[in-house]
Protein backbone atom coordinates (compact mmCIF):
# COMPACT_ATOMS: atom_id res chain seq x y z
CA UNK A 1 0.00 0.00 0.00
CA UNK A 2 2.90 2.32 0.79
CA UNK A 3 4.72 1.77 -2.14
CA UNK A 4 1.49 2.53 -4.38
CA UNK A 5 0.62 5.76 -2.01
CA UNK A 6 4.53 6.32 -2.84
CA UNK A 7 4.06 6.20 -6.65
CA UNK A 8 0.81 7.83 -7.04
CA UNK A 9 2.36 11.08 -5.09
CA UNK A 10 5.32 10.73 -7.60
CA UNK A 11 3.05 10.79 -10.69
CA UNK A 12 1.15 13.70 -9.13
CA UNK A 13 4.54 15.64 -8.32
CA UNK A 14 5.74 14.99 -11.91
CA UNK A 15 2.46 16.08 -13.62
CA UNK A 16 2.41 19.25 -11.25
CA UNK A 17 5.60 20.39 -12.51
CA UNK A 18 5.28 19.27 -16.08
CA UNK A 19 2.08 21.78 -15.69
CA UNK A 20 4.31 24.21 -13.88
CA UNK A 21 6.97 24.12 -16.47
CA UNK A 22 4.59 24.43 -19.34
CA UNK A 23 3.04 27.80 -17.43
CA UNK A 24 6.19 29.67 -17.32
CA UNK A 25 6.75 29.28 -21.21
CA UNK A 26 3.52 30.29 -22.22
CA UNK A 27 2.54 33.08 -19.94
CA UNK A 28 3.46 36.72 -20.43
CA UNK A 29 6.81 38.19 -19.38
CA UNK A 30 5.84 39.93 -16.70
CA UNK A 31 4.08 36.53 -15.01
CA UNK A 32 7.31 34.43 -15.79
CA UNK A 33 10.07 36.99 -14.73
CA UNK A 34 9.40 35.80 -11.04
CA UNK A 35 9.84 31.82 -11.73
CA UNK A 36 13.47 30.19 -10.91
CA UNK A 37 14.99 27.19 -10.85
CA UNK A 38 17.46 27.40 -8.31
CA UNK A 39 21.03 25.20 -8.98
CA UNK A 40 19.19 22.06 -10.76
CA UNK A 41 16.31 21.32 -13.21
CA UNK A 42 15.75 18.10 -14.31
CA UNK A 43 13.49 17.81 -17.62
CA UNK A 44 10.20 16.41 -18.07
CA UNK A 45 9.80 14.10 -20.89
CA UNK A 46 7.19 16.59 -22.22
CA UNK A 47 9.38 19.39 -23.36
CA UNK A 48 10.71 20.12 -27.05
CA UNK A 49 14.35 20.61 -27.17
CA UNK A 50 13.45 24.31 -27.85
CA UNK A 51 11.55 24.58 -24.62
CA UNK A 52 14.50 23.14 -22.64
CA UNK A 53 16.66 25.73 -24.39
CA UNK A 54 14.11 28.39 -22.78
CA UNK A 55 13.76 26.94 -19.67
CA UNK A 56 17.70 26.45 -19.13
CA UNK A 57 17.42 30.58 -18.84
CA UNK A 58 15.73 30.04 -15.47
CA UNK A 59 18.58 28.40 -13.86
CA UNK A 60 19.98 30.45 -11.28
CA UNK A 61 22.50 30.41 -8.55
CA UNK A 62 22.09 29.64 -4.88
CA UNK A 63 22.65 32.83 -2.40
CA UNK A 64 25.91 31.15 -1.43
CA UNK A 65 26.65 30.53 -5.48
CA UNK A 66 26.15 34.12 -5.96
CA UNK A 67 28.17 35.57 -2.90
CA UNK A 68 31.05 33.04 -4.12
CA UNK A 69 31.07 34.63 -7.50
CA UNK A 70 30.74 38.31 -6.34
CA UNK A 71 34.29 37.50 -4.43
CA UNK A 72 36.08 36.99 -7.67
CA UNK A 73 39.72 37.13 -6.50
CA UNK A 74 40.07 34.43 -4.14
CA UNK A 75 43.49 32.84 -2.81
CA UNK A 76 45.19 29.46 -2.66
CA UNK A 77 47.68 28.92 -0.22
CA UNK A 78 49.53 25.49 -0.36
CA UNK A 79 51.62 25.08 2.61
CA UNK A 80 53.08 22.27 4.20
CA UNK A 81 55.18 19.32 4.55
CA UNK A 82 56.40 19.50 0.63
CA UNK A 83 57.08 23.51 1.55
CA UNK A 84 59.80 21.79 3.50
CA UNK A 85 61.19 18.40 1.45
CA UNK A 86 61.29 20.44 -1.80
CA UNK A 87 58.64 18.35 -3.52
CA UNK A 88 54.96 18.80 -5.05
CA UNK A 89 53.76 15.68 -4.43
CA UNK A 90 54.84 14.02 -0.92
CA UNK A 91 54.82 9.92 -0.17
CA UNK A 92 53.15 10.18 3.65
CA UNK A 93 56.62 9.26 4.95
CA UNK A 94 58.48 12.36 6.36
CA UNK A 95 59.31 12.79 9.45
CA UNK A 96 56.94 15.81 11.26
CA UNK A 97 60.26 16.96 12.83
CA UNK A 98 60.88 18.45 9.40
CA UNK A 99 57.78 20.60 10.14
CA UNK A 100 59.46 23.91 10.91
CA UNK A 101 58.92 27.63 9.84
CA UNK A 102 60.94 29.81 11.61
CA UNK A 103 58.68 33.24 11.19
CA UNK A 104 55.24 32.02 10.58
CA UNK A 105 52.87 35.16 10.33
CA UNK A 106 49.46 33.95 8.98
CA UNK A 107 48.53 37.82 9.19
CA UNK A 108 50.99 38.93 6.87
CA UNK A 109 49.22 36.25 4.45
CA UNK A 110 46.47 37.78 4.43
CA UNK A 111 47.61 41.44 4.53
CA UNK A 112 49.27 41.14 1.52
CA UNK A 113 46.82 39.48 -0.37
CA UNK A 114 43.82 41.70 0.68
CA UNK A 115 45.84 44.30 -0.14
CA UNK A 116 45.78 43.10 -3.77
CA UNK A 117 42.21 42.79 -3.64
CA UNK A 118 41.58 39.21 -3.11
CA UNK A 119 38.49 38.18 -0.90
CA UNK A 120 39.34 34.81 0.49
CA UNK A 121 41.71 32.41 1.44
CA UNK A 122 41.71 28.60 0.77
CA UNK A 123 44.30 26.71 3.24
CA UNK A 124 45.99 23.19 2.32
CA UNK A 125 44.96 21.85 5.58
CA UNK A 126 45.66 17.99 4.31
CA UNK A 127 47.55 17.32 0.84
CA UNK A 128 48.12 14.15 -0.28
CA UNK A 129 51.23 13.44 1.83
CA UNK A 130 48.78 13.38 5.33
CA UNK A 131 50.40 15.83 7.06
CA UNK A 132 47.59 17.68 9.03
CA UNK A 133 48.23 21.33 9.71
CA UNK A 134 45.94 21.21 12.72
CA UNK A 135 46.26 18.88 15.93
CA UNK A 136 43.95 16.34 14.51
CA UNK A 137 42.36 13.36 16.65
CA UNK A 138 42.41 11.10 13.53
CA UNK A 139 46.29 10.68 13.17
CA UNK A 140 49.95 11.12 14.70
CA UNK A 141 51.09 12.78 11.30
CA UNK A 142 49.95 16.69 12.18
CA UNK A 143 51.59 19.47 13.43
CA UNK A 144 51.31 17.97 16.89
CA UNK A 145 54.29 16.19 16.27
CA UNK A 146 56.88 19.03 14.67
CA UNK A 147 58.94 21.39 16.92
CA UNK A 148 57.26 23.98 15.98
CA UNK A 149 55.53 25.74 18.34
CA UNK A 150 56.70 22.85 21.11
CA UNK A 151 54.23 20.62 19.08
CA UNK A 152 51.33 23.15 20.53
CA UNK A 153 50.85 24.92 17.17
CA UNK A 154 47.60 25.05 15.12
CA UNK A 155 48.44 26.19 11.19
CA UNK A 156 44.70 26.65 10.46
CA UNK A 157 43.69 28.05 13.45
CA UNK A 158 46.20 31.26 12.95
CA UNK A 159 44.99 31.66 9.91
CA UNK A 160 41.45 31.06 10.44
CA UNK A 161 42.14 33.98 13.14
CA UNK A 162 43.52 36.42 11.14
CA UNK A 163 41.30 35.80 8.19
CA UNK A 164 38.38 36.51 11.03
CA UNK A 165 41.03 39.91 12.21
CA UNK A 166 40.87 41.30 9.05
CA UNK A 167 37.21 40.08 7.16
CA UNK A 168 39.07 38.03 4.96
CA UNK A 169 36.96 34.69 3.77
CA UNK A 170 38.07 31.46 5.06
CA UNK A 171 38.22 27.82 3.07
CA UNK A 172 40.30 24.68 3.07
CA UNK A 173 41.28 22.52 0.98
CA UNK A 174 41.02 18.77 2.63
CA UNK A 175 42.84 16.56 0.59
CA UNK A 176 41.11 12.94 -0.28
CA UNK A 177 44.05 10.82 -1.50
CA UNK A 178 46.15 10.31 1.55
CA UNK A 179 49.06 8.71 1.76
CA UNK A 180 49.95 7.99 4.81
CA UNK A 181 46.58 6.85 6.06
CA UNK A 182 47.46 2.74 7.07
CA UNK A 183 42.98 2.61 6.17
CA UNK A 184 43.34 4.18 3.00
CA UNK A 185 42.03 1.71 0.31
CA UNK A 186 39.71 0.28 2.79
CA UNK A 187 37.46 2.66 1.81
CA UNK A 188 34.72 2.24 4.96
CA UNK A 189 37.83 2.58 7.71
CA UNK A 190 38.84 5.36 5.56
CA UNK A 191 36.24 7.44 5.19
CA UNK A 192 34.83 7.32 8.51
CA UNK A 193 38.32 8.90 9.23
CA UNK A 194 37.64 11.18 6.44
CA UNK A 195 34.68 12.28 8.26
CA UNK A 196 36.45 13.16 11.42
CA UNK A 197 39.10 14.89 9.58
CA UNK A 198 36.31 16.90 7.69
CA UNK A 199 34.27 17.27 11.42
CA UNK A 200 36.91 18.79 13.39
CA UNK A 201 37.58 21.39 10.61
CA UNK A 202 33.88 22.22 9.89
CA UNK A 203 33.08 22.52 13.83
CA UNK A 204 36.46 23.98 15.67
CA UNK A 205 37.42 27.29 13.18
CA UNK A 206 34.74 28.92 12.98
CA UNK A 207 32.72 29.55 9.57
CA UNK A 208 33.92 28.24 6.76
CA UNK A 209 33.51 29.64 3.03
CA UNK A 210 34.35 26.89 0.73
CA UNK A 211 35.48 23.08 0.53
CA UNK A 212 37.79 22.33 -1.66
CA UNK A 213 38.41 18.80 -2.79
CA UNK A 214 40.40 17.02 -5.71
CA UNK A 215 39.54 14.18 -7.19
CA UNK A 216 43.02 12.50 -6.63
CA UNK A 217 42.89 8.84 -6.04
CA UNK A 218 45.43 5.71 -5.79
CA UNK A 219 46.35 2.71 -4.22
CA UNK A 220 45.90 1.94 -0.55
CA UNK A 221 48.36 -0.15 1.54
CA UNK A 222 46.06 -2.99 0.62
CA UNK A 223 46.72 -2.19 -3.12
CA UNK A 224 43.30 -1.96 -3.70
CA UNK A 225 42.22 1.92 -4.75
CA UNK A 226 39.71 4.14 -2.26
CA UNK A 227 36.22 4.42 -3.04
CA UNK A 228 35.23 7.91 -1.64
CA UNK A 229 31.80 8.53 -0.05
CA UNK A 230 31.02 12.30 -1.87
CA UNK A 231 27.23 12.27 -1.17
CA UNK A 232 28.45 11.55 2.77
CA UNK A 233 30.97 14.21 2.68
CA UNK A 234 28.49 16.26 1.04
CA UNK A 235 25.90 15.74 3.67
CA UNK A 236 28.74 16.99 6.32
CA UNK A 237 29.47 20.06 4.81
CA UNK A 238 25.81 20.74 4.64
CA UNK A 239 24.94 19.98 8.06
CA UNK A 240 27.88 21.99 9.67
CA UNK A 241 28.68 24.52 7.15
CA UNK A 242 25.97 25.50 5.29
CA UNK A 243 27.42 28.66 3.99
CA UNK A 244 30.18 26.91 2.55
CA UNK A 245 30.50 26.13 -1.21
CA UNK A 246 31.48 22.92 -2.26
CA UNK A 247 34.22 23.00 -5.00
CA UNK A 248 35.56 21.26 -7.54
CA UNK A 249 34.19 18.01 -6.62
CA UNK A 250 31.84 19.13 -4.90
CA UNK A 251 28.73 20.46 -6.00
CA UNK A 252 28.94 24.37 -6.52
CA UNK A 253 31.54 25.13 -7.96
CA UNK A 254 33.19 23.21 -11.04
CA UNK A 255 36.80 23.41 -11.76
CA UNK A 256 37.41 24.95 -15.30
CA UNK A 257 39.55 22.11 -16.66
CA UNK A 258 43.33 23.53 -16.87
CA UNK A 259 45.57 24.92 -14.06
CA UNK A 260 46.70 27.79 -16.46
CA UNK A 261 44.59 30.23 -15.74
CA UNK A 262 42.65 30.29 -18.49
CA UNK A 263 38.75 30.11 -18.61
CA UNK A 264 36.53 29.45 -22.09
CA UNK A 265 35.76 32.04 -24.67
CA UNK A 266 32.24 30.78 -23.76
CA UNK A 267 31.76 29.81 -20.72
CA UNK A 268 28.55 29.16 -19.00
CA UNK A 269 27.09 28.62 -16.01
CA UNK A 270 24.31 26.67 -16.94
CA UNK A 271 25.33 23.14 -17.86
CA UNK A 272 24.83 19.09 -17.87
CA UNK A 273 28.22 18.67 -16.27
CA UNK A 274 28.48 17.35 -12.86
CA UNK A 275 30.82 15.99 -10.56
CA UNK A 276 31.54 12.04 -10.94
CA UNK A 277 30.20 11.43 -7.51
CA UNK A 278 29.11 8.00 -8.74
CA UNK A 279 27.92 5.74 -11.23
CA UNK A 280 24.89 7.19 -12.93
CA UNK A 281 26.50 10.84 -13.22
CA UNK A 282 29.50 9.35 -14.76
CA UNK A 283 27.39 7.50 -17.13
CA UNK A 284 25.29 10.74 -17.72
CA UNK A 285 28.48 12.49 -18.64
CA UNK A 286 29.79 9.68 -20.77
CA UNK A 287 26.86 9.92 -23.08
CA UNK A 288 26.94 13.54 -23.40
CA UNK A 289 30.92 13.49 -23.91
CA UNK A 290 31.88 15.99 -21.42
CA UNK A 291 34.51 16.34 -18.92
CA UNK A 292 35.30 19.52 -17.08
CA UNK A 293 38.27 19.72 -20.33
CA UNK A 294 35.55 19.76 -22.48
CA UNK A 295 35.36 22.97 -24.86
CA UNK A 296 31.54 22.64 -24.94
CA UNK A 297 29.60 22.73 -21.83
CA UNK A 298 26.51 24.72 -22.04
CA UNK A 299 25.31 25.16 -25.86
CA UNK A 300 22.35 24.48 -27.28
CA UNK A 301 22.89 21.27 -28.89
CA UNK A 302 24.12 20.23 -25.81
CA UNK A 303 21.15 21.21 -23.61
CA UNK A 304 18.50 19.72 -26.10
CA UNK A 305 20.56 16.38 -24.85
CA UNK A 306 20.68 16.68 -21.81
CA UNK A 307 18.43 15.09 -18.71
CA UNK A 308 19.26 18.03 -16.22
CA UNK A 309 21.10 21.01 -16.16
CA UNK A 310 22.97 22.95 -12.94
CA UNK A 311 24.17 26.19 -11.96
CA UNK A 312 27.36 24.79 -12.04
CA UNK A 313 30.20 28.05 -12.56
CA UNK A 314 34.03 27.89 -13.42
CA UNK A 315 36.45 28.78 -11.13
CA UNK A 316 39.77 28.97 -13.01
CA UNK A 317 43.06 27.64 -10.88
CA UNK A 318 46.42 28.74 -11.29
CA UNK A 319 49.24 29.41 -9.18
CA UNK A 320 51.73 32.58 -9.16
CA UNK A 321 55.26 30.27 -9.35
CA UNK A 322 55.70 26.99 -11.46
CA UNK A 323 55.42 24.84 -8.98
CA UNK A 324 52.17 24.87 -6.30
CA UNK A 325 54.59 24.46 -3.31
CA UNK A 326 57.46 27.06 -2.23
CA UNK A 327 60.55 26.17 -4.19
CA UNK A 328 63.84 28.42 -3.53
CA UNK A 329 64.95 27.98 -7.48
CA UNK A 330 61.88 29.35 -8.47
CA UNK A 331 62.17 33.23 -6.61
CA UNK A 332 62.84 34.77 -9.67
CA UNK A 333 59.94 32.35 -11.59
CA UNK A 334 57.10 34.41 -9.91
CA UNK A 335 54.34 35.40 -13.33
CA UNK A 336 55.27 38.84 -14.46
CA UNK A 337 52.38 41.46 -13.98
CA UNK A 338 51.50 41.10 -17.88
CA UNK A 339 51.20 37.43 -17.27
CA UNK A 340 48.44 37.74 -14.14
CA UNK A 341 46.70 40.72 -15.84
CA UNK A 342 45.94 38.62 -18.74
CA UNK A 343 44.85 35.55 -16.36
CA UNK A 344 42.49 37.75 -14.80
CA UNK A 345 41.17 38.82 -17.80
CA UNK A 346 40.57 35.15 -18.95
CA UNK A 347 38.92 34.15 -16.09
CA UNK A 348 37.24 36.98 -13.80
CA UNK A 349 36.77 38.59 -17.61
CA UNK A 350 35.14 35.15 -18.88
CA UNK A 351 32.14 34.58 -16.20
CA UNK A 352 34.74 32.37 -13.18
CA UNK A 353 36.57 33.29 -10.06
CA UNK A 354 40.47 33.43 -10.25
CA UNK A 355 41.95 31.08 -7.38
CA UNK A 356 45.77 32.34 -7.45
CA UNK A 357 48.21 30.30 -5.33
CA UNK A 358 50.43 32.06 -3.72
CA UNK A 359 52.70 29.59 -1.52
CA UNK A 360 54.37 30.97 1.24
CA UNK A 361 58.15 30.06 2.07
CA UNK A 362 60.29 27.96 4.48
CA UNK A 363 59.62 30.90 7.37
CA UNK A 364 56.01 30.44 6.80
CA UNK A 365 55.68 34.20 5.28
CA UNK A 366 54.71 34.85 1.41
CA UNK A 367 58.64 35.54 -0.26
CA UNK A 368 59.15 39.13 -1.21
CA UNK A 369 59.25 38.49 -4.68
CA UNK A 370 55.52 37.16 -4.39
CA UNK A 371 54.34 40.49 -2.06
CA UNK A 372 55.58 43.08 -4.34
CA UNK A 373 53.84 41.12 -7.83
CA UNK A 374 50.53 40.89 -5.73
CA UNK A 375 51.31 44.55 -4.62
CA UNK A 376 51.53 45.63 -8.43
CA UNK A 377 48.54 43.84 -9.70
CA UNK A 378 46.48 45.35 -6.68
CA UNK A 379 47.44 48.63 -8.13
CA UNK A 380 46.82 47.97 -11.37
CA UNK A 381 43.52 46.73 -11.30
CA UNK A 382 42.16 49.82 -8.67
CA UNK A 383 44.00 51.96 -11.02
CA UNK A 384 42.44 50.15 -14.00
CA UNK A 385 38.70 50.50 -12.63
CA UNK A 386 38.34 53.07 -10.38
CA UNK A 387 37.68 56.12 -13.56
CA UNK A 388 34.29 54.57 -15.09
CA UNK A 389 34.31 56.60 -18.62
CA UNK A 390 30.70 55.64 -19.38
CA UNK A 391 28.14 58.23 -17.75
CA UNK A 392 25.16 55.82 -17.99
CA UNK A 393 26.52 52.20 -17.62
CA UNK A 394 24.58 51.11 -14.44
CA UNK A 395 21.11 51.39 -15.55
CA UNK A 396 19.96 47.93 -16.00
CA UNK A 397 18.49 47.04 -19.20
CA UNK A 398 16.31 44.22 -20.62
CA UNK A 399 17.59 42.85 -23.75
CA UNK A 400 15.80 40.69 -26.51
CA UNK A 401 17.58 39.20 -29.24
CA UNK A 402 18.89 42.17 -31.87
CA UNK A 403 18.37 45.01 -29.14
CA UNK A 404 20.88 47.97 -28.80
CA UNK A 405 21.40 50.40 -26.83
CA UNK A 406 23.79 53.32 -26.90
CA UNK A 407 26.12 54.58 -23.96
CA UNK A 408 27.80 58.06 -23.61
CA UNK A 409 31.56 58.33 -23.02
CA UNK A 410 32.61 60.76 -20.96
CA UNK A 411 33.83 63.95 -23.38
CA UNK A 412 37.92 63.40 -25.13
CA UNK A 413 38.71 59.91 -23.00
CA UNK A 414 40.80 57.11 -24.08
CA UNK A 415 38.93 54.11 -23.55
CA UNK A 416 40.42 50.35 -24.63
CA UNK A 417 38.75 48.18 -22.29
CA UNK A 418 34.90 47.23 -21.82
CA UNK A 419 32.75 45.15 -19.49
CA UNK A 420 29.55 43.72 -19.13
CA UNK A 421 27.40 42.17 -16.45
CA UNK A 422 24.07 40.09 -16.54
CA UNK A 423 22.46 39.96 -13.59
CA UNK A 424 22.96 36.19 -12.85
CA UNK A 425 20.10 36.50 -10.31
CA UNK A 426 18.02 36.29 -13.19
CA UNK A 427 19.85 33.74 -14.91
CA UNK A 428 22.53 33.66 -17.81
CA UNK A 429 21.16 34.39 -21.00
CA UNK A 430 23.29 36.64 -23.70
CA UNK A 431 24.90 34.29 -26.55
CA UNK A 432 26.71 36.79 -28.52
CA UNK A 433 26.84 40.58 -28.41
CA UNK A 434 29.15 43.17 -30.43
CA UNK A 435 30.46 46.42 -29.03
CA UNK A 436 30.89 49.38 -31.61
CA UNK A 437 32.42 53.10 -31.11
CA UNK A 438 30.92 56.42 -32.40
CA UNK A 439 34.30 57.70 -34.31
CA UNK A 440 34.32 59.91 -36.87
CA UNK A 441 30.93 59.98 -37.42
CA UNK A 442 29.88 56.19 -37.99
CA UNK A 443 29.95 53.52 -36.02
CA UNK A 444 33.25 51.48 -35.66
CA UNK A 445 33.59 47.91 -34.96
CA UNK A 446 35.81 47.45 -31.15
CA UNK A 447 35.43 44.20 -30.09
CA UNK A 448 32.72 41.07 -30.16
CA UNK A 449 31.89 38.57 -27.57
CA UNK A 450 29.44 35.18 -26.63
CA UNK A 451 28.54 34.63 -23.01
CA UNK A 452 28.50 36.97 -20.37
CA UNK A 453 27.71 35.66 -17.56
CA UNK A 454 28.35 37.83 -14.37
CA UNK A 455 31.34 39.73 -15.77
CA UNK A 456 32.55 39.85 -19.17
CA UNK A 457 35.58 42.09 -19.97
CA UNK A 458 37.29 42.79 -23.25
CA UNK A 459 40.39 44.73 -24.44
CA UNK A 460 41.12 46.64 -27.66
CA UNK A 461 43.50 49.47 -28.97
CA UNK A 462 43.09 52.47 -27.91
CA UNK A 463 39.77 54.85 -29.22
CA UNK A 464 37.87 58.34 -28.23
CA UNK A 465 34.67 57.33 -29.27
CA UNK A 466 31.80 60.06 -28.06
CA UNK A 467 29.63 56.97 -27.50
CA UNK A 468 29.74 53.47 -27.82
CA UNK A 469 26.48 50.61 -28.71
CA UNK A 470 25.95 47.11 -27.38
CA UNK A 471 24.08 45.03 -29.51
CA UNK A 472 22.73 41.93 -27.92
CA UNK A 473 22.80 39.39 -31.06
CA UNK A 474 21.49 35.85 -29.46
CA UNK A 475 19.73 35.29 -26.36
CA UNK A 476 18.20 32.58 -24.76
CA UNK A 477 15.22 34.83 -23.13
CA UNK A 478 15.37 38.48 -22.51
CA UNK A 479 18.48 39.20 -21.07
CA UNK A 480 18.89 41.42 -17.77
CA UNK A 481 21.86 43.78 -18.21
CA UNK A 482 23.24 44.83 -15.15
CA UNK A 483 25.75 46.86 -16.13
CA UNK A 484 28.27 47.89 -19.20
CA UNK A 485 31.18 49.94 -18.27
CA UNK A 486 34.47 51.23 -19.80
CA UNK A 487 37.66 51.67 -18.74
CA UNK A 488 41.23 52.44 -19.78
CA UNK A 489 44.56 50.20 -19.13
CA UNK A 490 47.25 52.12 -19.28
CA UNK A 491 50.24 50.20 -20.76
CA UNK A 492 52.80 47.91 -19.31
CA UNK A 493 56.13 48.96 -19.24
CA UNK A 494 59.11 46.68 -20.38
CA UNK A 495 59.98 45.78 -17.07
CA UNK A 496 56.41 44.77 -16.19
CA UNK A 497 55.85 42.11 -18.68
Amino acid sequence: MFSVERNMSHMRNNFVFGILLLLLLTTSCNQRANTYFEKKLTFPDILTSDQKVKLSAYIVPTQRQYAWQQLELTAFIHFGMNTFTGKEWGDGNEDPALFNPTDFNAEQWVTVLQQAGFKMIILTAKHHDGFCLWPTQTTSHSVAASPWRNGQGDVVREVSEACNKYDMKFGIYLSPWDRNAESYGDSPRYNELFVKQLTELLTQYGAIDEVWFDGANGEGPNGKKQEYNWERYYNVIDSLQPGAVKANMGDDVRWVGNENGLGRETEWSVTPLYPEINESVRSENERLNISHTAEDLGSRELIKEAKTLYWNPSEVDVSIRPGWFYHPEEDDKVKSLSQLIDIYFQSVGMNSVLLLNVPPDTRGRIHENDAERLRQFGNYLSTLFENELLIDGEMEWKARTGASREYMVRKGETINTVMLQEDIRKGQRVESFTVEGWINNEWSSLTEGTTIGYKRLLHFGDVVPEKIKVTIHGTRDISHILKVGAYYAPPLTTDQK
